[in-house]
């Protein structure tokens, strides 16, 4: 609301987050999926992209994307802040899952590097990280983006909850949030590596998936031939679930794709759950 006019072009990660699409239609706006690979958005497409269609923004969850678990590399995080800089487009850089790594060093935040300095907006939220039923989100902009976005947001819900911000700015100012999330990495490690070591036996023949390196999700092909939506209603019959794919593509979705989430069940949970969903796999 503060950044687009109806009609204006945003580019986003195809696959992408499915709320930045749903909010995008509602404010007007003609989105354009920009190619993906395993290394997440693909600098070249981008480029070809840009020059087309003259986006006013770009959208991405460059770090343990949801729905992929992808995460864009320094040298195409360069990239992408080097083409907002030569064009002028800015950067909406959603990072919800940076905290969460298992494996490997940090790359460095988009809004970080000089070239897009002047037009990222960086998002993060403190529910990955703190607790999940704490709804807090975070801003970093320009200074004239932020106060726009400070109005917009006042015209919408007036202000965020009061107790929610007290509470978190308690518990940042009393406890060891670091040492927090170092106990939910561990968790989290565990819970990934046991979905990750179960899948072969899982999953129909043929199938592939990634091995994110943090965050909450990993992304599942099905062979040619399945479809991911089709199957859902076998394996709920199984008392088990994932998240199909297709609604997370601006245009046109790949139906074998789904994503899977380790976060919230344990170990010995995971694997019952990848017991049911072998069995729903071959009878589907």
């Amino acid at each position: 609301a503060a950044l687009l006019e109806p009609g204006d072009v945003v580019l986003v990660e195809d696959p992408g987050y499915l709320a930045a699409l749903q909010c995008f239609a509602f404010a007007g706006a003609r989105v354009v999926p920009v190619p993906t690979d395993d290394g997440g958005l693909i600098p070249e497409a981008l480029a070809e992209l840009v020059a087309r269609e003259r986006p006013k923004a770009l959208y991405l969850v460059p770090t343990f994307q949801n729905p992929t678990g992808r995460t864009l590399d320094t040298p195409r995080r360069r990239a992408v802040a080097e083409l907002a800089e030569r064009h002028g487009f800015w950067i909406i850089e959603d990072d919800p899952y940076g905290e969460l790594r298992y494996d490997g060093a940090a790359e460095p935040w988009i809004a970080g590097l000089p070239a897009a300095a002047d037009r990222t907006v960086l998002l993060g939220s403190f529910s990955k990280i703190l607790a999940p039923g704490l709804r807090l989100g975070f801003l970093r902009a320009p200074a004239a983006l932020r106060r726009a976005c400070v109005i917009v947001k006042q015209s919408a819900d007036l202000h965020t909850s009061t107790i929610d911000q007290a509470a978190a700015a308690r518990y940042l100012r009393d406890a060891d949030l670091d040492a927090h999330i170092g106990l939910i990495r561990a968790a989290y490690r565990e819970r990934r590596d046991a979905l990750l070591t179960g899948l072969p036996k899982a999953l129909p023949a043929g199938s592939s998936w990634n091995h994110p390196a943090g965050g909450m999700f990993l992304w599942v092909g099905l062979p040619d031939g399945h479809d991911a939506t089709t199957l859902l209603a076998t394996a709920v019959r199984h008392d088990v679930a994932y998240v199909p794919g297709a609604p997370f593509y601006a245009t046109t979705p790949d139906p074998r794709t789904l994503r899977m989430s380790f976060t919230t069940h344990n170990p010995e949970e995971i694997g019952e759950g990848l017991r049911r969903l072998a069995n729903a796999f071959s009878e589907g």
